[in-house]
C-alpha cells in the first residue's frame, strides 16, 4: 500500500466516523441537558415524595388520636395518591422530563390543597369556639408548615432559578392571602386575630420562598458545571473567549491538574454540517502533528458520548497581531522582523511536512510570552491547511471554489485553489509583513470581488511611502513576498527566513525590550484573537455554486 493510498484510507475512515457520529452539544442544548435533568429530577421528586408522605402520615395519625376528623375523605384521597406516585417513581424505568414535571404539579399541588384547607378549616372552627388562642396558634403553625414544605421543594426539585421563583414566590403568598380571605369573610376570625399583637418585619414564608431559590439557584449551577464537566471528561469550561465560523473557544481547567488551557468546539448550528465536522477533524490532527515552539500546542483531543467534538490547547496570554497593531500602531521594523521570523521557522515544520496553512493573516499569528520570554509568536488555525501531495484518485469537483482571507490572500488561491504550494503562505507573510511596518493591509478594499482583482493586477503601494522609516532591505523582502506570479516569490520558506536574518534590523529588538514593553503595557486578553465576520479580514469560503459565506 502506498503512503497516499494508506492517507485516503485514513481519510476515508474519518469521513466515516463522522458520519456515525450521534452529534451533541455543550454547556445547556437542550436535549443532552434535559436527559441529565430528567434522571436527577426522577430521583430528587421520588425523595421529596417519600419525605412528604411520611410527614402527612405521621400528620394523619396525629389528628385521627385528637379526633380532628374535618376533612378525613380528602386527607385520605390525597395520601394515596401521592404514594401511589411515590410507588410509581420508585420503579426502574425512565419518564420523560414532562411527565415527570406533571407528576410533580400533582404531589405538590395535592399538599398545598391540602395544608391550604386544613389551615382555613381549623382556624374557622376555633374561631366558632371561641379559642381565640387556638386561631393564632394554628396561624403561626400553618405558617410554619408553608415554610417546610417551601424549603422541601427548593431543595430536592431541581430548578433554574427563574422557575423556581415563578413557582414559589406565589405559592409563599398564600397563607398571607388566606388570612386576608378569612378576616374579610369571618367575623369571628377577623375578632380573634385582632387579640394578635405580635408584630412581625416579614413574611416567614416569604423569607422561606426566598431562601429556597437561592438554594436552588446554588444547586442547579453546581449540578450544570458537573455536567460541563463531565462532557468534556477532565475539563471544566470556565468562560467563552471567542468564537468563529468553525467553534467556539473556551476558557477552560484541567480539573485534575488545574492546568489552564482553551478548548475548541464545534458550534451548534453546525450539527447537521458534515463537512463542517470533517474540517474541524481536519485542523486538529494536522496541528497535533506540529511539535514547533512556534505552533499552537494542542494537548487533548476526541468527543464526548454525546458525539460533541473538541481539542484542548495552550492558553496564551496576549493578543493576535491584528489586535496588537489594531491598538498600539505599526510595530518597529526590527519587531516586525522579530514576529516574522518566528512564523517562518513554525511554517518551515509545516512545510516540510507537506502542509499549506492557506491561511496566513494577522488574526491567525498570536503575540504572547511564554516560559518568561516576551514576544513569543504563536501560528494559529490551521482549517484551511493543503496536504502538499494530492492524494491518488483525487477528483476535481464542479465549479471554482477557494478559501481565505480576502486582504491577505495570493491570486493564485482564489484561480487555482487547490494547486497552491508553499508560496501561497509566503505572499500572505508577505501581506502580514506590510500590516504590521504600516498599520494597513496591502490592498485596503473593502470589496471582496475588487480585493481579489488587486491581488491579481493592482499595484502595491511601497510601505515606506506609508511609514518613512522602514528600511529598504526590509521593504524589498517584503515586496518580492507579494509578487503576483509565484516564481518571482521566495521558492521556499528557507529563502525568505534567512531574507529576514539579513535585513539589518534583524538583531535590534532584544529581550530586554520585549519584556519591558509587557511591563509596560499588561494584556489581559487570551487566545483567540477577535476578527469582524463581516469584513474581508474574515476567512471566505467561495464556491461558484453557491452564496460566498463568512468566518472568523
Amino acid at each position: 500500500m502506498t503512503a497516499s493510498e494508506d492517507q485516503s484510507g485514513m481519510t476515508d475512515k474519518a469521513a466515516t466516523s463522522a458520519e456515525r457520529a450521534n452529534i451533541g452539544f455543550i454547556a445547556g442544548s437542550s436535549p443532552v441537558y434535559g436527559d441529565e435533568l430528567a434522571v436527577i429530577l426522577q430521583s430528587r421528586l421520588r425523595s421529596a415524595t417519600l419525605v412528604l408522605t411520611i410527614l402527612l402520615s405521621i400528620s394523619f395519625m396525629a389528628n385521627i388520636l385528637n379526633r380532628f376528623d374535618s376533612l378525613i375523605l380528602l386527607r385520605i384521597s390525597i395520601l394515596v395518591t401521592i404514594a401511589g406516585c411515590l410507588f410509581s417513581l420508585r420503579k426502574a424505568c425512565s419518564y420523560s422530563l414532562a411527565r415527570l414535571r406533571a407528576t410533580e404539579l400533582i404531589v405538590f399541588g395535592l399538599v398545598i390543597l391540602q395544608v391550604a384547607l386544613m389551615m382555613v378549616t381549623k382556624m374557622v372552627d376555633f374561631a366558632a369556639q371561641q379559642e381565640t388562642t387556638s386561631v393564632v396558634a394554628v396561624k403561626y403553625l400553618f405558617e410554619g408548615g408553608w415554610c417546610l414544605l417551601l424549603l422541601i421543594y427548593g431543595i430536592f426539585i431541581p430548578n433554574p432559578m427563574k422557575r423556581a421563583a415563578i413557582i414559589m414566590l406565589p405559592v409563599s403568598l398564600l397563607p398571607m392571602l388566606i388570612v386576608w380571605g378569612l378576616n374579610w369573610f369571618s367575623a369571628d376570625v377577623a375578632q380573634s386575630l385582632s387579640t394578635d399583637l405580635t408584630a412581625r418585619p416579614f413574611s416567614l414564608p416569604i423569607a422561606a420562598a426566598f431562601i429556597g431559590i437561592y438554594g436552588s439557584h446554588i444547586i442547579s449551577s453546581s449540578r450544570r458545571e458537573a455536567f460541563r464537566a463531565r462532557q468534556l471528561g477532565q475539563y471544566r469550561l470556565i468562560e467563552q473567549l471567542g468564537k468563529g465560523g468553525m467553534g467556539e473557544v473556551h476558557k477552560a481547567e484541567h480539573v485534575l491538574l488545574k492546568r489552564p488551557c482553551a478548548i475548541k468546539l464545534i458550534k451548534t448550528e453546525c450539527e447537521s454540517d458534515l463537512s463542517a465536522i470533517q474540517h474541524f477533524e481536519r485542523e486538529v490532527k494536522t496541528t497535533a502533528k506540529l511539535t514547533h515552539w512556534n505552533t499552537i500546542e494542542i494537548y487533548d483531543y476526541g468527543h464526548t458520548d454525546q458525539g460533541t467534538f473538541y481539542y484542548v490547547m495552550e492558553l496564551l496570554p496576549g493578543l493576535s497581531l491584528a489586535e496588537l497593531v489594531e491598538q498600539f500602531g505599526p510595530l518597529a521594523p526590527s519587531r516586525a522582523v522579530h514576529f516574522l521570523k518566528q512564523v517562518c521557522a513554525a511554517l518551515n515544520e509545516a512545510h516540510s511536512v507537506g502542509f499549506i496553512h492557506r491561511d496566513i493573516k494577522p488574526a491567525n499569528i498570536f503575540a504572547t510570552h511564554r516560559g518568561g520570554i516576551f514576544d513569543v509568536a504563536k501560528l494559529l488555525d490551521f482549517g484551511l491547511v493543503k496536504e502538499h501531495e494530492v492524494e491518488s484518485g483525487e477528483t476535481e469537483k464542479s465549479g471554482s471554489s477557494f478559501s481565505g482571507t480576502p486582504l491577505y490572500m495570493p491570486p493564485e488561491q482564489a484561480s487555482s485553489y487547490e494547486q497552491v504550494d508553499g508560496r501561497a503562505d509566503i505572499y500572505s507573510l508577505g501581506g502580514v509583513a506590510y500590516f504590521l511596518l504600516t498599520g494597513k493591509p496591502p490592498f485596503p478594499e473593502t470589496n471582496i470581488v475588487r480585493l481579489i482583482a488587486a491581488h491579481a493586477g493592482g499595484k502595491i503601494v511601497p510601505p515606506s511611502r506609508l511609514v518613512s522609516s522602514i528600511p529598504p532591505d526590509l521593504e524589498a523582502v517584503v515586496l518580492k513576498c507579494l509578487k503576483k506570479k509565484p516564481s518571482e516569490r521566495y521558492q521556499n520558506i528557507t529563502e525568505l527566513l534567512d531574507a529576514f536574518e539579513h535585513c539589518q534590523c534583524a538583531d535590534q529588538w532584544s529581550s530586554k525590550q520585549a519584556n519591558q514593553w509587557w511591563k509596560n503595557n499588561p494584556i489581559h486578553n487570551s487566545l483567540p484573537a477577535k476578527v469582524d465576520s463581516n469584513s474581508a479580514e474574515a476567512t471566505v469560503i467561495y464556491n461558484s455554486e453557491n452564496e460566498t459565506n463568512f468566518s472568523p
